[in-house]
């Protein structure tokens, strides 16, 4: 029995360590085209005068926050680290709001392909780097409406937190029963409100490629970049599955903290921006330039 436990360990030891591996070279990756995308970026002032490639950049900031977030808490999931449950809080409020912006990111990006192609006249007047950033700052501070209530019912159920200290997992910090149904609505409201965005720029769109043939060149390209903001929602919606894996016997659940976060999470958040990156022509040859010149 002892060998037997000591063998099981060993092997549970190896998955980790082999996830962990994974995850750490991705993320030097993922990190590495964030660099090169920021050096491209402030210094070519037409991607910073342009509004998409201001949401673009805010998109792998926040996606970088989410990915560093979560490969902190999976290890803590592992290695079952305790930590005072405000830092934990704050960590996991991290991941979860982070997790919520992407996909809201995305749908900024479609209305602003939308006006282009549909009010092309007012395109310069609504979509500037200023106004840009006053929209993703609104973002973010809407969707942390539903933390601040999540924290305010965990404060309310706590008596005190400072001095306590948990293994930092998501469940245990759900001590009252209406967190769960607060985060299920925020999530489903969030997801749901960008799906009707993307759905809505995408046939308005397909009626102006339609009704002007004079823009359907232009009118089709953006078809398409909506199409691709469709998948990158997919994408990140894929951390869903992890409810499932999660079910397993005990027995079998020795690899399902680095599993989940490597496929569910990790692989989503380093395709999106590569595809949405090499997808746009503009960016594309830029990228090539700089990487061009790294190796020289």
């Amino acid at each position: 029995m002892v060998q037997l436990t000591s063998t099981s360990n060993n092997i549970a030891s190896y998955i980790h360590v082999t996830f962990i591996s994974l995850i750490t070279v991705c993320l030097c990756f993922f990190l590495y085209f964030i660099v090169v995308v920021f050096n491209i970026f402030f210094t070519s002032p037409q991607l910073r005068e342009n509004a998409r490639y201001v949401l673009f950049v805010y998109m792998l900031v926040n996606d970088t926050f989410f990915l560093l977030s979560g490969f902190f808490l999976m290890l803590c999931a592992i290695y079952l680290l305790y930590m005072p449950i405000p830092v934990c809080y704050i960590l996991n409020t991290v991941s979860f709001l982070s997790f919520r912006v992407t996909p809201t990111t995305l749908a900024a990006m479609a209305l602003e392909k939308y006006i282009a192609i549909c009010h092309p006249l007012r395109h310069k007047d609504l979509c500037t780097p200023q106004r840009a950033n006053v929209a993703f700052t609104l973002i973010c501070a809407a969707l942390m409406i539903p933390n601040a209530a999540d924290l305010g019912l965990m404060a309310s159920s706590y008596r005190t937190t400072v001095n306590i200290s948990i293994i930092c997992r998501r469940e245990n910090l759900f001590v009252n029963p209406f967190q769960y149904v607060l985060r299920s609505l925020s999530f489903a409201l969030c997801f749901a409100s960008v799906a009707i965005i993307i759905f809505f720029t995408y046939v308005k769109i397909s009626m102006v490629a339609h009704r002007v043939s004079s823009q359907s060149s232009n009118a089709s390209k953006a078809k398409k970049t909506i199409l691709l903001h469709t998948f990158q929602l997919l994408l990140c919606t894929m951390s869903l599955l992890s409810t499932f894996t999660e079910a397993l016997p005990a027995s079998q659940a020795i690899f399902l903290p680095g599993f989940n976060f490597f496929f569910f999470s990790c692989v989503p958040r380093f395709l999106s921006p590569v595809i949405y990156g090499i997808r746009d022509k503009y960016l594309r040859e830029l990228i090539k330039k700089s990487l061009t010149k790294i190796k020289l």
